[in-house]
C-alpha cells in the first residue's frame, strides 16, 4: 500500500526581522577571498507541526538581494529525541560575484546528523528516523556598501513522506483532459558544450531550460539587456537562468530551491513540493498553470522519450483527451532543435517515473494573480 503524506506551509506576510549581532564570511568560492563583515537581521518561522512523521523537507523562498546582499536559509527538525541543531540550507543571492553579489551562492557540503543529512536542497531524515516538527530561519546580511536591504515575499517548506508501491494503479484522468497550456519550447541540447564550468554546458540544464519556459511563458524572462552578456543568440535566456541557479558547491543549475527563488525574484510566485499523482497536477493545466516536474527512469521505461536518466527536469504543459501527458521536455529527444521539445508521454509510464525515486517533485511558478486550485484537506499546495 502507497503512503503519500505531503504538506506545504507557507508564509507571505508578518516577516518581523530582529537585528542581530554582525557576521563575518570569507567566500570560500573565491580564491583568497578576506573575511568580510555584515550587519545582520534575522527572521523565524512559527514551529510546524505535522500529523505524520516527515523524511524529506524542502525550503523555498521569494526575495531580493539589492548589491551587497545576501541570504542565509537555515532550518531544524524535531522527533521524539528533540530538536537538531540549526543546519544551512543555502547562502543565497540573486546575482554572483561578477555582478552585484558579494558572495558566491551555494549550498553547503558535510551537514551529516544522526538524524539524518542535508542533501543539496533537501533536509533528509537518516533510515528509520523521521520528524515531526521543523521550522526555518533566514537570515538577511548586508556589507557596509549596501544601500538597500534584503526583502522577502514568501517562505515555504515542504514536507512529506512517501513510500510508491511498484503495482499502484494509474490515477484515472481528470480535470485536465484535453487542456494544454501554448509554453515556448527550449531545449537544452541547444546549449551542448557552451559555458563548460557550469556543470559542462547545456547537457546538464534541464531545470533552469524548464524554469526559463515557464519565465517566459508568464512574461517574466529576462530583457535584452539582461541577457546581452552571455554573447550569442541561441536562447540566451537559458544561459541567463543556469547562471542566476548555479550552486556552487553542488557543481550544478538543478538545485530545485534555487531554480524556484530566481522565478520569485523575477517577480513570480514559486515553491517547490510534493504532487501526489497525476490527477492533482492536472488541476493546475486545467486552471491555466502549467509545471516543472521530476522524473527518473530507464530508456524503456518512458515511451517517445529517447534517454534514461537519474534525475531530470521537465515540464507538464497539458494532457490529451485520453488523459496522456503533454510536456515541454527540454531534453527534445536528444535533438537540438526546439521544435523537438513538445513530446506525449503515456499516463501510466510518466506517473511511475514521475512518483517513484522522485516523489512527485514539482516547482509551482505563477503570477500573484492567477489562482490555483483549491488544495485537498492535507495541503501540498498554497
Amino acid at each position: 500500500m502507497s503512503e503519500r503524506h505531503a504538506v506545504l506551509t507557507v508564509w507571505e506576510a508578518g516577516f518581523d526581522w530582529t537585528e542581530t549581532d554582525g557576521q563575518s564570511y570569507a567566500d570560500a568560492h573565491v580564491a583568497g577571498a578576506a573575511e568580510e563583515a555584515y550587519s545582520a537581521r534575522s527572521w523565524e518561522s512559527p514551529v510546524v507541526e505535522l500529523p505524520f512523521a516527515a523524511t524529506e523537507l524542502i525550503p523555498s523562498w521569494n526575495a531580493r538581494t539589492p548589491r551587497a546582499t545576501w541570504l542565509h536559509v537555515e532550518g531544524r527538525v524535531a522527533d521524539e529525541a528533540g530538536w537538531t541543531p540549526w543546519f544551512t540550507f543555502a547562502r543565497w543571492a540573486e546575482d554572483d560575484p561578477a555582478g552585484e553579489s558579494p558572495i558566491t551562492r551555494t549550498t553547503v557540503r558535510g551537514q551529516q546528523l544522526e538524524a539524518g543529512c542535508v542533501s543539496t536542497d533537501t533536509w533528509l531524515a537518516a533510515p528509520g528516523r523521521g520528524f515531526d516538527r521543523w521550522q526555518l530561519r533566514l537570515t538577511a546580511l548586508a556589507a557596509p556598501a549596501a544601500t538597500h536591504d534584503v526583502t522577502v515575499s514568501l517562505v515555504a517548506g515542504a514536507a512529506q513522506r512517501m513510500s510508491i508501491v511498484a503495482d499502484e494503479p494509474t490515477s484515472e484522468p481528470g480535470a485536465g483532459r484535453g487542456h494544454e497550456v501554448a509554453v515556448p519550447p527550449h531545449s537544452q541540447r541547444l546549449h551542448l558544450d557552451t559555458f563548460p564550468d557550469w556543470d559542462s554546458g547545456g547537457q546538464s540544464w534541464c531545470s533552469p531550460t524548464s524554469t526559463t519556459m515557464l519565465l517566459e511563458h508568464w512574461g517574466a524572462a529576462p530583457t535584452p539587456e539582461e541577457v546581452s552578456w552571455v554573447g550569442h543568440e541561441t536562447d540566451p535566456g537559458v544561459v541567463h537562468g543556469v547562471r542566476r541557479v548555479f550552486d556552487r558547491a553542488y557543481g550544478g543549475a538543478g538545485n530545485w530551491s534555487f531554480n524556484a527563488a530566481y522565478a520569485g525574484a523575477r517577480g513570480l510566485r514559486a515553491y517547490v513540493t510534493r504532487l501526489r499523482d497525476l490527477t492533482e497536477a492536472e488541476a493546475f493545466v486545467a486552471a491555466g498553470v502549467p509545471l516543472v516536474v521530476s522524473v527518473s527512469f530507464q530508456g524503456h521505461e518512458l515511451d517517445g522519450a529517447g534517454y534514461d536518466t537519474i534525475g531530470h527536469l521537465l515540464t507538464i504543459v497539458g494532457f490529451t483527451a485520453d488523459g496522456d501527458v503533454v510536456s515541454n521536455d527540454p531534453n527534445s529527444g536528444r535533438v537540438a532543435s526546439n521544435d523537438e521539445v513538445r513530446r506525449v508521454y503515456r499516463r501510466d509510464q510518466f506517473e511511475r517515473v514521475w512518483l517513484g525515486d522522485d516523489g512527485g517533485l514539482t516547482y509551482v511558478i505563477h503570477p500573484h494573480e492567477v489562482s490555483l486550485p483549491t488544495p485537498p484537506d492535507e495541503a501540498n499546495w498554497a
